[in-house]
């Protein structure tokens, strides 16, 4: 049986769960629309403003732990928050609806609510001793009750289940222990109204440090410097940090106060660990953290993907990118930002996960998709490229993989530019092609005899050309340029020659059911592919799914080993835990300590052993088939 107070009656909901809101919007709508006078319902106004503050607030502290270029010196927990715990915590903001229902009875039960005045002093310094007197002590002993057997079990579970602090773990908690919190915020905001000196400045202020304070004290990333309790060592009763809340997480029988560590010290509960490790974990904020074993090199892809980060918004970054049309009054903000990053930003870490204790970073290029395609921009794009590359050497990286453009025959040769200039590099360079062309070419059936190849003479195309000629598969390669063609030719096996065969329309593949698209075909290109052809692809971006009697792959992805920690975010259009065949080309490599880079064309006979070393360490290739 179901503890009272344990779920939150519309746990159910999912997101239609924001119409309890309506009530407050409609009555808000109807008081400005219909009535005389507006400000005898402006505290629907005031109810609907604070709770939208308080999750901007969720938010802000969210997006600052998310922000690693600017926070991995300074974590408290080195794993990373995973899908688990994000879907575990998707409704953290329960408690904002439960709280403003609260509010909405309070005004109508008590209507001179409507009448505070905009501002009291008295009241600011009313509720601070009322709190410090009151509500301090108050959680501090509801707080350990929680820890007691039954209640823990039943309740205060859910909050510590979460194996990595973060802002949004501190709304994660069942309905009964947001009561409780609503009883400490409320004693203060009461007393202080019932001595008369009340205002509505006072409520907002209240309210909205406190949940300030509450995100403080979730960040996985420490924000208070050790030099102040340094010099003010009193100051450590009287302001907690985030390293001293997650002892409590780790050890849970310490640190139990609300924001005041004093209540700890009067109740032999403090643990005395708690400043010795904010010293050490502040102290190294300046230097270099755990070095990565792999990096992969992304580059942003569009303005509408950039909104999907992990620092933007947590929840869209853990689902694979899609339009989100309510994003769209967003766009001119995040244009202003790519330009900025165009400007002035540098190389930076966007996310991490471990794989057999083995540490993995994405850095990002601060490049959008379309700034790779001005001649005017390639040698700033790569001389990004260069200085991420020769940072990870500096470092001791022992991998870096160049993901989509970064790696660009035109731009640098697929890498080579940077190897050949920088000989000594300790840090092997890849491209990860080859294990792009083996999961393409291991999608194929036993019994395809006959493909169509667009982007026949790219660096993909041309592995993708010679490989199937050697299994006696005739390639149809589109190519209008008979040098090329002629070039890929005389690479292969003198009995395999004549299975290329060089076309110059796409009218010649009307009979063949298999095309491999390495160039983009608008859909007048399409209509000339039979009934049944699938399109295997590796051209970006993907080609429109337009034919319905036809199936559409897409991009050539790995999907990561289960034993992955610490993932939290989706590569672009991937599902959870794929990713694109690239990175996991660099996985590969790195795990098994190959020596050589990775650069320019790729090397044929390479292809069923990278392909087979993926397969051995756990990587598992994606079903690529959409109807």
């Amino acid at each position: 049986m179901v503890a009272p107070l344990s779920a939150w009656p519309w746990e159910h909901l999912g997101i239609f769960k924001y119409i309890l809101y309506g009530p407050l919007a409609a009555k808000a709508w109807y008081s400005w629309m219909y009535e005389d006078n507006i400000l005898k319902d402006l505290w629907c106004i005031h109810i609907l403003l604070i709770c939208t503050l308080r999750g901007f607030i969720h938010q802000l502290w969210s997006s600052y732990n998310n922000m690693f270029f600017l926070t991995r010196n300074c974590w408290i927990k080195q794993q990373g928050v995973d899908f688990k715990q994000i879907d575990d915590e998707w409704d953290w903001d329960n408690f904002i609806i439960l709280q403003a229902m609260l509010a909405s009875m309070a005004s109508l039960i008590f209507p001179s609510l409507n009448t505070l005045p905009s501002w009291n002093l008295k009241g600011f310094i009313a509720s601070l001793l009322l709190h410090v007197t009151i509500s301090e002590p108050l959680y501090y002993w509801a707080h350990r009750f929680f820890h007691k057997p039954y209640l823990f079990n039943h309740y205060h579970s859910l909050h510590h289940s979460s194996p990595v602090p973060h802002p949004f773990t501190a709304g994660h908690a069942t309905p009964l222990e947001h009561l409780v919190l609503c009883t400490v915020i409320g004693i203060p905001l009461t007393g202080s109204i019932l001595m008369g000196y009340g205002s509505t400045a006072m409520i907002y202020g209240h309210v909205l440090v406190f949940d300030f304070f509450r995100c403080l004290g979730h960040s996985n990333a420490e924000v208070v410097p050790h030099e102040v309790f340094n010099k003010l060592p009193l100051l450590r009763y009287f302001i907690y940090t985030p390293t001293y809340h997650s002892l409590h997480h780790t050890e849970m029988e310490t640190n139990f106060c609300l924001f005041m560590p004093l209540f700890d010290a009067l109740g032999s509960t403090l643990n005395t660990k708690s400043l010795e490790l904010h010293k050490k974990i502040t102290s190294n904020s300046g230097k270099n953290g755990r070095v990565p074993d792999f990096v992969f090199l992304a580059h942003v892809v569009d303005i509408m993907s950039a909104m999907h980060t992990p620092f933007a918004l947590r929840s869209f970054a853990s689902t694979p990118f899609c339009m989100r049309m309510f994003l769209l009054p967003f766009w001119p903000l995040t244009f202003i930002i790519m330009l900025v990053m165009w400007g002035w930003s540098k190389t930076f870490l966007f996310s991490f996960y471990n794989l057999r204790c083995r540490l993995h970073q994405t850095w990002v290029v601060p490049r959008f998709g379309f700034q790779y395609f001005l001649p005017f921009a390639t040698k700033g794009i790569n001389k990004h490229i260069e200085e991420a590359i020769l940072r990870a050497d500096r470092l001791g990286v022992k991998v870096i993989s160049l993901a989509a453009l970064n790696k660009n025959e035109a731009l640098n040769g697929g890498g080579t530019l940077f190897v050949n200039k920088h000989p000594e590099l300790k840090v092997r360079v890849v491209h990860g092609n080859t294990l792009t062309a083996a999961v393409i070419l291991n999608e194929f059936s036993k019994d395809v005899k006959e493909v169509f190849l667009t982007g026949a003479t790219s660096k993909l195309g041309r592995a993708t050309a010679l490989y199937l000629c050697r299994k006696r598969v005739r390639v149809l390669m589109l190519t209008s340029s008979t040098e090329r063609f002629q070039k890929i030719l005389k690479e292969a096996p003198v009995d395999c020659q004549n299975y290329l065969v060089q076309v110059t329309k796409h009218q010649a593949a009307q009979n063949c059911k298999t095309w491999i698209v390495g160039k983009w075909i608008t859909p007048w290109e399409q209509s000339w592919a039979p009934s049944g052809t699938h399109f295997h692809q590796f051209v970006v971006p993907p080609i429109l799914p337009i034919r319905r009697d036809c199936t559409y792959g897409d991009l050539a992805a790995m999907r990561l080993p289960p034993d992955v920690e610490g993932l939290g975010s989706c590569e672009y259009t991937m599902e959870r835990g794929v990713v694109h065949a690239c990175h996991a080309g660099g996985v590969v490599h790195q795990i098994e300590g190959w020596s050589h880079h990775e650069v320019g064309a790729i090397d044929v006979d390479r292809i069923d052993l990278v392909w087979e070393a993926a397969l051995k360490h756990g990587l598992k290739p994606v079903s690529s088939v959409n109807n």
